[in-house]
């Protein structure tokens, strides 16, 4: 890197549906990149592709940054000194770079027609507007300058195309791959301007990196095909001097290492792509986001910061703190790095048993209020959250662990004991509800020397009784000790759920 730059990258998603978790991991490593080096992270929409524009895209990706803690220094909603930040917006300036490079022979105008244009493609399957076919279309390299001026003055549509140069190679360092170079005879003529005006990605791409003094780009490796066109749009329009490093990140594969990771495959194995649920605003359809399965941000940031990085250790928790201070360019991954559901639970449940009991409150108790309970005070959600946090994968496996500590059990799975159960065991159970009454001290420290010493007394053992005393409590043979069980649940509903379970067990 050079120390004479300042750092400015730039994350630019295209608003046209939901966040992948490979865009996420791009503005992480570009959040990172910049946070190390002091430098800023900008946000950027590129929305030049209006028939793609999807209605409320924009606002998901700001959420979605938010919610990961990716918060940008320069956002369209939050406006430094180089915008605007939606290419929309910028719409002016692309037109006068693109006839500037007609102007100096390195493009071209393009008068053929969609229609013209696929039915070729038709003729030639493997069809492409190249050197090889140019002068046989018709553009302003074929056609008489004379023709080429009276269709422009007519307002015929047309495309601007860069005229890829013949027997070059273009040739770059990139920052995880090292030197990579590409035959130019090999690359199509890209539309740079499309015929409403608007710039293609290609054009786009260089223009605002340039106006907005990106030092360093991040993106995914499907954009290196194109990197020697950016690259000689950057020597074409006079900036060499300017362009920025590049940095093109491995893909996110299938678990099976088959491929890049799709949304399909995700909807075929059972597991979110995408980094919060997003509606389809035309078909109403939704897909399910790691947020809403129960994620952790903290953890989700952290399974994808592993995903084709590494410090060189062995560690595998990191905090953003710990991410920013050793996060560097030369530990990421050339190769794919497979998606692995059940290692991102483990993150997940980690980062569940990390994290402060009150910061999850809120979820928590998002939680209740989806199945309707509502009045229970905080402090007993957090006690009982102590109890069973070591146990959940998700936030949402609270109820599933811990719903018998607000709801009376109405099912009670007696069937392994109910064989073996007599009179002795109902006195039992009828007496230490009554003696329990008279308790001062209701702690588990408490309650099992009491419990245990009332069943040596009554000569049974205590494994014929602990089981019983469990399932009266919560309905099932799982959960936290059940004398911190009982200590939760209080004296009072204690008694009342023995006296109501014992009819179960005769």
């Amino acid at each position: 890197m050079s120390s004479q730059r300042k750092v400015r990258v730039r994350f630019a998603p295209s608003p046209t549906g939901g966040l992948h978790l490979g865009g996420v991991r791009t503005a992480l490593f570009n959040y990172l990149y910049a946070r190390h080096h002091g430098g800023e992270f900008v946000l950027r929409i590129e929305d030049t592709d209006q028939t793609r524009f999807v209605p409320g895209a924009e606002e998901y990706i700001n959420e979605c940054l938010e919610w990961c803690g990716l918060t940008p220094d320069e956002t369209p909603n939050k406006p430094g000194e180089y915008g605007p930040y939606r290419q929309s917006e910028r719409k002016a300036s692309y037109r006068q770079y693109a006839e500037q490079l007609v102007n100096d022979g390195f493009a071209y105008y393009a008068f053929d027609t969609a229609e013209e244009l696929d039915a070729r493609r038709k003729e030639e399957p493997n069809f492409r507007y190249s050197h090889e076919n140019r002068l046989q279309l018709r553009n302003s390299l074929s056609l008489t300058k004379e023709e080429t001026t009276k269709l422009l003055t007519d307002g015929h549509p047309h495309t601007i195309r860069i005229k890829m140069p013949l027997e070059d190679t273009v040739s770059f360092e990139d920052m995880i791959r090292g030197r990579v170079a590409f035959e130019t005879s090999l690359i199509d003529d890209k539309v740079l301007l499309k015929a409403d005006g608007m710039p293609t990605y290609h054009l786009a791409v260089v223009v605002d990196d340039k106006a907005m003094e990106i030092s360093h780009v991040f993106r995914g490796e499907e954009w290196l095909p194109s990197a020697p066109v950016h690259i000689l749009l950057w020597e074409y329009l006079g900036w060499k001097d300017k362009m920025p490093y590049w940095a093109h990140l491995p893909l996110i594969l299938k678990p099976d290492g088959n491929g890049k990771l799709s949304k399909r495959d995700g909807d075929r194995l059972g597991f979110p792509v995408y980094a919060m649920s997003w509606t389809d605003p035309k078909s109403g359809d939704v897909t399910k986001g790691f947020r809403e399965m129960g994620f952790l941000p903290e953890a989700f940031i952290n399974m994808l910061a592993v995903l084709g990085w590494n410090d060189g250790t062995e560690q595998e928790i990191f905090s953003i703190e710990e991410l920013i201070s050793k996060f560097s360019v030369d530990r990421v991954s050339k190769a794919g790095a497979k998606f692995d559901f059940e290692k991102a639970k483990w993150f997940n449940h980690e980062w569940i048993k990390k994290t402060d009991n009150t910061e999850i409150l809120p979820q928590i108790e998002g939680v209740l209020n989806q199945h309707e309970v509502t009045s229970r005070p905080s402090d007993y959600v957090l006690k009982v959250l102590a109890l069973v946090k070591e146990r959940m994968t998700f936030v949402e496996d609270f109820w599933e662990q811990a719903s018998f500590f607000f709801t009376i059990p109405d099912i009670y799975d007696v069937d392994a004991v109910k064989p073996k159960w007599n009179e002795n065991k109902t006195a039992f159970f009828q007496n230490i509800a009554a003696e329990f009454e008279t308790m001062q001290e209701w702690t588990a420290i408490s309650l099992e020397p009491f419990f245990k010493n009332k069943v040596a007394d009554s000569g049974m053992k205590i494994g014929e009784l602990m089981m019983p005393f469990r399932i009266m409590l919560v309905g099932r043979k799982f959960g936290p000790d059940v004398f911190q069980i009982a200590e939760r649940l209080g004296k009072d509903e204690v008694i009342k759920r023995i006296e109501k379970a014992l009819p179960h067990f005769a």
